[in-house]
């Protein structure tokens, strides 16, 4: 079968794409972390200018991210921030949990004291900042920006996520590392990044008896992988990742018809 070469990469063609895909991840960036609200309208001229970059390539970016389904096109409205639907999330969620599940069999006989520390003080973030404590005794960038010992770095989390988001992200990620497979991770993340992470962190702030449960199950994930009990931490992690995908997909369904469409 006869396929069509690759531009280079130093070709105007090979440049352009590369710009294209470049607009898109930041366009993606943002509407991720909530700086592009879900249901905005996304208008080419002023995206143009926020990113510094003609028209074109911004044109050519959101349909790569309508084609992703991040964004669609509406009538009278043009390109805006898609609704996910609450099916959609559930199914999501039940794949994640699946993926987070194998992490922890995976991570269980691997985890040293250094890194169930990093996690206990993750969560102790977690538990600080849902509290209302502001000035927690350790900064969050400390706990998501550097690597437990003999594991590498975490994924970094976005610079305007909230300290309690970095944390929960920290929490996970850490497990994943751990876990010592990359195409598991990476296909964890593209579960996550199928939805804005801001939504997350606003399903846990209008519901304060969420965020103690988060808590506590976050606690229970670290008690069965410190005691090494690969079928609690893999059953901990799948309950723990079912009952997030159960709140936001009702936060949508209570919001997404009156919010978002108007």
């Amino acid at each position: 079968m006869d396929t069509a070469p690759l531009p280079d990469a130093d070709s105007p063609a090979g440049k352009g794409k590369a710009l294209v895909d470049d607009t898109a991840a930041a366009i993606r960036a943002r509407i991720l972390s909530g700086e592009i609200p879900i249901g905005a309208q996304l208008r080419q001229v002023e995206l143009a200018e926020m990113l510094g970059v003609s028209r074109t390539p911004v044109r050519e970016a959101l349909r790569q991210l309508q084609a992703g389904g991040l964004i669609e096109v509406l009538p009278n409205r043009g390109a805006v921030v898609r609704v996910p639907s609450p099916w959609e999330v559930r199914e999501a969620y039940e794949i994640r949990a699946e993926l987070e599940g194998l992490a922890c069999v995976r991570a269980v006989h691997a985890v040293t004291p250094d890194v169930l520390r990093e996690l206990r003080e993750a969560n102790e973030t977690v538990r600080a900042v849902s509290r209302g404590v502001r000035d927690v005794s350790r900064d969050v960038r400390d706990i998501s920006g550097g690597p437990a010992p003999g594991v590498g770095s975490p994924p970094a989390t976005s610079p305007s996520a909230s300290p309690s988001t970095s944390a929960n992200d920290c929490f996970h990620t850490l497990i994943h590392t751990v876990a010592g497979n990359r195409r598991l991770a990476r296909a964890i993340k593209d579960v996550n990044e199928a939805f804005p992470r801001n939504v997350s962190a606003l399903v846990l702030q209008d519901n304060p008896r969420h965020r103690e449960d988060n808590i506590r199950e976050h606690e229970r994930i670290v008690e069965a992988l410190a005691a090494e009990d690969a079928e609690r931490a893999r059953s901990e992690m799948k309950a723990h990742v079912i009952s997030a995908g159960e709140q936001l997909a009702r936060w949508y369904e209570q919001r997404s018809a009156t919010v978002f469409r108007g």
